[in-house]
């Protein structure tokens, strides 16, 4: 360790020093020191001739003058006090100068705004937001104190009529200003070319609805795919006009799907009976130490690596039929169609009833019928009214 300069003990008398002494008689050496008032701790013995101590800072060259006088070496294994941190310091002082300057730097740096990110839909171009912040002195290299985000909101939205709502605000040392347009509602258009309501699917009749149109059909009709619901037109038979026909025909719908699963099931079994092999892999061949020949028909083959060497192992199996549980399948199966069912179903949808039914034989043929009530009516526009009027 690097001696302790006489100016740093003169200057800083505090801190403690661990010392390891090295003397054909150690124990003369610290009666010396107690002799002449030097405070000792923690002294330890690490050979008949070598041992460790701490003393003050202040009365190292004391035990220096007494080292001399008994042959005594000693060296210096760890320092600690605050005189020590101080010396530190000092001998960096530029690094500890520079790092503070730096944190200064940074931090009076992060008190300003540097960079402005606009998002904005098409119909507002950021540029004319930010010619707009320019107006009121926001713009990068701005001091944050000067900022007021409440402030610019409100005039950007008192200024820009296509502005419907804005949102300003201070992230990091980026301003981040989010808006969205004004937009006018859309027109809609309606529709009013004459059309009659039919059918999109099969059903029966169980409510209508009509507020344009003359209903064709009655409740308790059975309908097809395609069938006029309710004409487009109304009036007194010798005076009828054509009209777009509007409403609802709620009827009575059916939703089914059919599977066919197999009731026995093969599953394989081992026999008990097996071989063994052994090999290494070299230059991508096997090297076999025990090679038996597989004479089974049927096997599962395992292979256990262990270091270079490799074990495999061929179990004979054999193929045989188990019966299944027919009420599990055909439940299994129904829960399977009727999921498959519903997924495709719109939400307006409503369900009434579900009825399962099965054939069994070599195998179960399942099939799972939902019954539904919805809107089967939709416009068919009427062509050529004219030519047929």
């Amino acid at each position: 360790m690097r001696e302790i300069s006489k100016f740093n003990i003169a200057h800083y008398r505090k801190g403690i020093v661990l010392i390891e002494i090295q003397s054909l008689i150690p124990e003369k050496f610290i009666n010396l020191m107690w002799k002449n008032n030097i405070y000792i701790k923690n002294i330890k013995k690490k050979s008949i001739t070598t041992m460790t101590m701490e003393i003050n800072l202040k009365d190292y060259y004391n035990i220096k003058n007494i080292a001399q006088k008994t042959g005594t070496k000693i060296k210096i294994i760890k320092r600690r006090g605050i005189l020590f941190l101080i010396i530190k310091l000092k001998k960096r002082i530029t690094l500890v100068t520079g790092i503070i300057l730096f944190i200064g730097i940074i931090y009076y740096l992060s008190t300003f705004i540097w960079s402005i990110e606009i998002t904005s839909d098409k119909g507002l171009p950021p540029y004319i937001i930010r010619q707009q912040l320019k107006n009121y002195g926001i713009k990068p290299g701005i001091n944050k104190s000067k900022v007021n985000i409440y402030k610019i909101e409100e005039e950007l939205m008192k200024n820009n009529d296509s502005i419907m709502w804005i949102k300003v605000r201070i992230e990091g040392s980026k301003l981040a200003v989010k808006t969205i347009e004004r937009k006018s509602p859309p027109n809609i258009v309606k529709e009013d070319s004459p059309c009659n309501l039919v059918a999109n699917k099969d059903g029966k009749v169980l409510r209508i609805y009509t507020t344009l149109g003359t209903p064709v059909v009655k409740i308790g009709d059975d309908v097809k795919k395609g069938q006029i619901l309710v004409k487009g037109e109304q009036g007194q038979e010798s005076a009828t006009y054509s009209v777009a026909a509007g409403g609802y025909v709620i009827c009575r719908t059916l939703y089914e799907d059919t599977e066919t699963v197999n009731i026995n099931s093969i599953k394989k079994q081992r026999t008990g009976k097996k071989i063994q092999n052994y090999y290494i892999r070299l230059g991508g061949k096997k090297l076999y130490f025990k090679k038996n020949d597989n004479k089974f028909n049927n096997y599962d083959k395992i292979e256990e690596s262990k270091f270079m060497l490799t074990k495999e192992t061929y179990f004979e199996v054999k193929e045989i039929s188990v019966k299944g549980d027919v009420q599990k399948i055909v439940k299994d199966t129904e829960d399977k169609l009727y999921k498959k069912i519903c997924s495709n179903l719109d939400k307006s949808i409503n369900i009434l009833d579900k009825v399962v039914t099965y054939e069994q034989g070599d195998s179960c043929k399942v099939k799972v019928q939902v019954i539904a009530e919805e809107n089967i009516a939709v416009q068919d526009k009427i062509e050529n009214i004219d030519k047929e009027n």
